[in-house]
């Protein structure tokens, strides 16, 4: 009998953390539009992950059309991901280039790569013990919203991965520095 309340314990904590993953990706608010100073952004979520293995790389001022908030969600999760990919001590790298009409934010990790895995966007599904398995589903819904794009990569420069993501360039924000951030 305790076994068999053990059983329903641990069923119903499954079920709480599957409802409260679902109930954060139906309520996701509109995206409140309006530029957004990319650097600094991501100055400020380098700053509340407070990990010092998080390297922006020297790349152009640029801003992008986005919800600065529902943005920070999206940065944290992929330098989260990112940082729990690679070894302790590892560097991720951070940069962003100009890549058309658009900006391209790249987050690189040097961990084992991308699991071979087509569910990778599929709700709830996870390959790390304890997770909801919302992160990357939720990111990429969210960069959708704002007429965007998520995709993920084997790096070509090293081993590990490279979350992109891609949002509209704010106008009359082109780059202002001559040498950009180079791609992986």
């Amino acid at each position: 009998m305790v076994e068999g309340l053990r059983l329903i314990e641990q069923r119903s904590d499954a079920l709480q953390r599957f409802l409260g993953g679902y109930a954060r990706l139906a309520r996701l608010p509109p995206p409140v539009i309006a530029p957004v100073a990319l650097e600094e952004r991501l100055q400020r979520v380098r700053q509340l992950i407070a990990s010092e293995r998080v390297r922006l790389m020297p790349s152009p001022t640029l801003q992008v059309l986005a919800d600065a908030d529902q943005l920070d969600q999206v940065l944290i999760n992929l330098l989260r991901n990112a940082l729990e990919a690679g070894p302790e001590g590892s560097p991720v790298e951070v940069g962003w280039a100009l890549d058309g009409e658009e900006v391209r934010i790249d987050i690189a990790d040097r961990g084992p790569g991308l699991p071979l895995s087509d569910n990778l966007f599929v709700p709830f599904f996870t390959t790390k013990p304890g997770g909801s398995g919302i992160g990357l589903v939720l990111s990429r819904q969210i960069i959708q919203s704002q007429q965007g794009s998520l995709r993920l990569q084997a790096r070509a420069d090293a081993p590990g991965s490279v979350a992109s993501v891609f949002l509209p360039l704010a106008p009359d924000a082109g780059p202002k520095a001559a040498d950009g951030y180079h791609s992986h």
